[in-house]
């Protein structure tokens, strides 16, 4: 009896998308905010606002400044958020959080801020090295005897062609690069490069004229010139990287003269003011570049008095990224005191913040904005089944009629239809029910809830 292996093909590309995933940037063309453009729809005034606060970023002229965008809930203020990081650069850090978050049981406030303001701004380090690289032609190792266990067997060294377009040499390395090419599991095809001084072997992909491979490594050209050389070698940190990368190293030490290793919930001071010391010192030595990025906290309404305070110093600072708070709440009370401000905000924090403001999609945008989401999630929409859906945005809110779509869908194939329909949204609709509704639910029945 033959058993057969069956192998399946299936198209496409798997694609996740999250909330803000269609956002390119702010949709500025030639200086003009296009209606349609970037991800976005609408909100013309608050893209065009956001585009020069960009412009004054670009130019070093945002210092000690920070953006409030205020609106409804559902108006794009993440998301204008997430553009203005996009428009700073493909490589800008990014860091989103919540004044929730901030409230922890595991670490103070203001560990938790200075974590995520250290890492919100990058350090792209450029330094020259003394590197072997090339496509690997033959690599053969040599075994002995595990010191501790006679039936099992460590690499002694290793052997290995090293072969570019103009030069190949033969090398002998030590164990521990012998180790790390068998962990990495490099072959002959691969191509590599070895740092001479620390032994760091960093694979690359695969050279071109390896073909008939199935291996997950990227085809790259051939390395030119000799195997042996000096090479740039860029590579990309935030401020928060080096800093546990310094505890560590501080810990290890600690552990080698006290026999233990104390577990450090916070980063000592100390750490932080060694690592920008580093850092300063490769900025002025040319070797490295500063990446501001930026922070966006979210539900700012939320944060506390004392919170305000450290925030209000931070933005000061010389390594500071760009700061980036949304608040949907009007006048209210600042948490932790009795006082009452716009958005929650104390005064002397307002005058440092650039207010952009967002306002309520209308009935075009909504429809707009339905046939943009439905694109980048793969929906298809017949015309009755966008014109409910806009309806239902307009009347009600825009995410609820957002959320209606993954629903109805799977009604529609259900239904062995390959499009939404007007019928699916309306049906899905009566199942799920939005916030006004919920709350006239509430007040119907209020006897029948527990208090």
């Amino acid at each position: 009896m033959s058993s057969e292996v069956r192998i399946q093909e299936i198209g496409g590309e798997l694609k996740r998308t999250g909330s803000h995933s269609h956002i390119k940037g702010l949709g500025v063309i030639n200086g003009k905010v296009e209606f349609v453009a970037g991800g976005f729809v609408g909100q013309v005034e608050a893209r065009e606002a956001c585009y020069y606060v960009v412009q004054l970023i670009k130019e070093g002229k945002f210092g000690g400044k920070g953006i409030l965008l205020v609106g409804p809930p559902g108006t794009g203020k993440t998301a204008l958020a997430n553009a203005i990081a996009r428009e700073l650069g493909e490589n800008t850090p990014f860091v989103q959080i919540s004044a929730g978050e901030i409230y922890s049981l595991e670490v103070k406030k203001t560990e938790f801020l200075t974590r995520a303001l250290r890492n919100a701004i990058g350090v792209r380090i450029t330094e020259w090295r003394k590197v072997y690289e090339g496509k690997v032609k033959d690599l053969n190792f040599t075994f002995s005897k595990h010191p501790y266990n006679p039936y099992a067997q460590i690499p002694r060294e290793a052997t290995l062609v090293l072969q570019t377009r103009d030069e190949e040499k033969r090398l002998r390395v030590p164990r521990e690069i012998a180790e790390q090419l068998l962990e990495l599991g490099v072959e002959n095809g691969d191509v590599i490069m070895i740092d001479e001084e620390t032994g760091r072997v960093v694979p690359q992909g695969r050279g071109e004229e390896e073909s008939y491979d199935v291996s997950v490594r990227r085809k790259i050209e051939l390395p030119k010139g000799p195997v042996h050389k000096d090479k740039e070698i860029t590579r990309f940190f935030t401020l928060h990287d080096l800093d546990v990368t310094q505890a560590r190293q501080q810990g290890a030490i600690s552990a080698m003269i006290f026999g233990f290793e104390a577990e450090q919930k916070e980063i000592p001071m100390e750490v932080r003011k060694a690592v920008d010391e580093f850092v300063n010192k490769l900025l002025k030595e040319d070797k490295a570049e500063l990446v501001p990025g930026v922070l966006f906290i979210d539900e700012a309404h939320m944060l506390d008095i004392e919170t305000w305070a450290f925030l209000n110093r931070a933005v000061e600072g010389e390594l500071s990224p760009i700061l980036i708070l949304a608040t949907n709440r009007g006048i209210t009370k600042i948490r932790g005191t009795d006082i009452e401000s716009p958005h929650g905000v104390p005064l002397d924090m307002l005058d440092r913040l650039i207010i952009v403001k967002t306002k309520p999609y209308t009935e075009r945008e909504v429809m707009e904005i339905i046939k943009l989401r439905a694109k980048e999630d793969r929906i298809s929409l017949n015309e009755g089944a966008l014109k409910a859906l806009t309806k239902i945005g307009a009347e009600n809110s825009l995410r609820y009629a957002l959320q209606l779509m993954a629903p109805a869908l799977v009604r529609a194939k259900m239904m062995a239809r390959k499009e939404i329909t007007e019928e699916d949204v309306e049906y899905v609709s009566k199942l799920f029910v939005n916030v006004k509704d919920s709350v006239e639910y509430v007040k119907k029945y209020e006897e029948q809830f527990l208090k």
